[in-house]
């Protein structure tokens, strides 16, 4: 018992070493991606070097991901508490979110198209 409580201690305080890295790092640097991303990359940077061994993160990633349904639920509260000003914002909404689709669609549909092509000649 002992030893799976110190597997769930080490995992989850790596991963949040790394939150918290990023975290400063963000503030330090001043750029506008969110420190948890920039964390993310620093775990993911320690796991593909082989500094830090998959096996020292996976129970308590596996930890999170199970719970993560209850991290949503203040998401959706929030959601519904404001649920008149997104009504009243749905079209510009709806528009920049299948206009961004969109663009993405087209621009990577080019790009696989040139790259394609290129690989045949």
């Amino acid at each position: 018992m002992a030893k799976n409580l110190l597997k769930y201690v080490v995992s989850l305080g790596l991963i949040f070493l790394c939150l918290m890295a990023g975290i400063n790092l963000q503030h330090l640097l001043d750029i506008s991606i969110p420190g948890s991303i920039i964390g993310m990359l620093i775990l993911f940077g320690l796991m593909a070097s082989g500094l830090v061994p998959v096996e020292w993160v996976r129970s308590g990633a596996t930890l999170l991901i199970r719970y993560m349904v209850l991290l949503f639920v203040p998401i959706s509260v929030g959601l519904m508490d404001h649920f008149d000003l997104l009504f009243a914002n749905a079209v510009p909404i709806l528009a920049s979110a299948i206009g961004g689709t969109a663009i993405v669609l087209v621009v990577l549909g080019l790009f696989l198209d040139r790259v394609l092509k290129g690989g045949n000649k």
